[in-house]
């Protein structure tokens, strides 16, 4: 098996990068298609576009529906042929950067990631996540490069809210929790490779950098300001934890967030990374980690107020046979929790999740 080792061809992190980084945009392109919602074009959006036109782009601007559906991958492609772009520009949350990526690959052209918030780590790399219309997880797609350029104004992310911080913060722990367990199984990364040892080492270098920062990070958001706490943990969220999970593997804990995707109610109000969390609660449960170990993880969550209980979810009198529902799209073919040493069944999974509910529980 061949090691395999990706990243973006550019990362680049600052305080006020929006406008003093538009130089490493424009060096992919002239003709920008610049996707990002309502409320992020309020923001940023507006200024950000009209800073990109002063450097000498052309922009096309399309207000993103809010799902990474083939839908509207496809709907903004059109568009985008139409105006003749030649670059696209991704400035948003999870959902808008993976349907930018999406659209430049059926374009072939180049993309450039511009995340307003560090809550998930899709930003670095070369794959996307893609839902139903309705929200419920289909597929991944796989790219056959990694963005050629992430632009993160830390500026910007310090004034998005803290629940999102510590979203991030969630998803980004789960990179070396689910890293270890693949290269323990000698299983394969998102690429069907082998994990390399700087990814090992990444993805080992995000949680520590996240116990060490994360409540110095965290205030520093609820204060708007940016400080080294809140740089290293943007970094860890977005560009550690990418590499991370895309070249050391992703295991038990994202199955389960996507077999959340088959409950419908207000489980679907959390974030990505609030129901990676009780994943990775889940994953450590299900590989029976030491109690030391246990208590640490929910000790950090509940500090971060991230769900460790099914009330949390939202989901606190569900029945065995409904989170079932869970168990069983969390361990189908394909799966990341395949990867793993053990061979988990629907079953073992349901009991996990209902284990992790329990313990924490008693801790009470």
């Amino acid at each position: 098996m061949e090691k395999v080792f990706v990243s973006p061809a550019k990362y680049v992190q600052g305080k006020g990068v929006l406008s003093t980084g538009i130089s490493h945009v424009k060096s992919l392109g002239d003709k920008g298609l610049l996707l990002c919602d309502d409320v992020v074009w309020g923001i940023v959006g507006e200024e950000f576009k009209s800073n990109l036109e002063k450097a000498g782009m052309t922009i096309t601007r399309v207000p993103f529906n809010g799902e990474a559906s083939t839908i509207e991958i496809n709907r903004v492609t059109e568009i985008a042929k139409t105006n003749q772009c030649n670059v696209v520009i991704g400035l948003g949350g999870g959902k808008t950067i993976d349907s930018a990526k999406a659209i430049s690959d059926n374009l072939t052209v180049p993309v450039a990631v511009v995340p307003t918030i560090a809550s998930t780590d899709a930003p670095t790399s070369a794959l996307s996540v893609i839902y139903s219309e309705e929200g419920v997880f289909e597929q991944y797609l796989f790219y056959k490069k990694n963005p050629e350029l992430v632009l993160l104004d830390t500026a910007v992310v310090s004034k998005a809210p803290c629940r999102l911080l510590a979203s991030g913060i969630a998803d980004a722990l789960a990179t070396w929790v689910e890293g270890r367990s693949v290269i323990e199984a000698h299983g394969k990364t998102m690429g069907g490779a082998t994990p390399t040892l700087a990814a090992e080492a990444i993805a080992a270098k995000c949680e520590d950098v996240l116990f060490t920062n994360a409540f110095q990070a965290m205030e520093a958001c609820r204060a708007n300001v940016v400080t080294p706490a809140l740089e290293a943990v943007v970094e860890a969220n977005t560009l550690l934890s990418g590499i991370g999970f895309e070249s050391c593997g992703l295991a038990a804990a994202h199955a389960i967030h996507n077999g959340f995707t088959a409950l419908h109610g207000e489980i679907h109000t959390l974030t990505h990374g609030e129901k990676v969390a009780y994943g990775t609660l889940t994953q450590l449960f299900l590989e029976n980690k030491p109690k030391a170990m246990l208590d640490k993880f929910i000790a950090f969550y509940q500090a971060l107020e991230l769900p460790t209980t099914l009330k949390d979810l939202k989901i606190e009198n569900i029945t065995y046979e409904e989170l079932l529902k869970v168990g069983k799209l969390a361990t189908q073919d394909g799966e990341t929790i395949h990867q793993m040493a053990a061979d988990f069944s629907a079953e073992d999974v349901t009991d996990a999740l209902f284990a992790v509910d329990a313990y924490v529980q008693s801790l009470k």
